[in-house]
């Protein structure tokens, strides 16, 4: 990044995110597990938008930069080694706020939905089960283990496995969705210097 771009990029961070931060650093730490730290989450998302070749797509820079926190928290979750049922329910109380949802961000959401119900589909019967029952029907883990007839402890067992499968399996997905797109750029940079 030359020495103008960067000026103009952190007179434009300067100007539509810094006074967002307040109010990021609250509403991340309502949301975060005590696993994630507020400022390396802050600090990422810096990074992020001041690593960013063009800004001028983005009409709402709050909404943007609470979607970019969003972000910064699923991949440090899907990172992690070892993920907590209570990790996982953070992802569920991370909502993004934006005063509009554009059709593009609608039809990836609706792309990602029907990846992960693909993802839950693939899981194991029982492993299946009981994540559909304690994640999207919302039972108690006590609830669980008597319709099932199973101990608690399996209930659990059966959930973590679950999440795990399902973190793994969208990180490959990432995994093999950023090699392709820097595959892609390589081969546009190539096709350019051709010209």
């Amino acid at each position: 990044m030359n020495a103008a771009l960067a000026r103009e990029r952190a007179g434009w961070l300067a100007e539509h995110i810094l006074p967002c931060e307040p109010a990021l650093r609250d509403w991340l730490r309502r949301r975060l597990s005590l696993r994630q730290d507020v400022d390396d989450v802050i600090q990422e998302t810096y990074a992020i938008l001041a690593g960013m070749a063009d800004v001028s797509h983005i009409l709402q820079p709050k909404a943007y930069v609470y979607s970019v926190a969003h972000s910064v928290v699923l991949q440090q979750l899907r990172r992690a080694q070892v993920v907590s049922i209570e990790a996982v329910a953070e992802i569920d109380r991370v909502a993004i706020i934006g005063d509009e949802v554009s059709p593009e961000r609608m039809a990836s959401s609706r792309q990602e939905l029907a990846r992960i119900g693909a993802l839950i589909e693939s899981l194991p019967d029982k492993c299946r089960q009981a994540f559909v029952l304690r994640r999207v029907e919302g039972y108690s883990q006590r609830e669980i283990a008597e319709r099932m007839q199973i101990s608690e402890n399996t209930v659990e067992k059966h959930i973590c496995k679950g999440i795990r499968v399902l973190m793994d399996s969208m990180k490959r997905d990432d995994d093999v969705m950023q090699k392709s797109s820097e595959r892609f750029a390589a081969e546009g940079a190539r096709h350019a210097r051709r010209r």
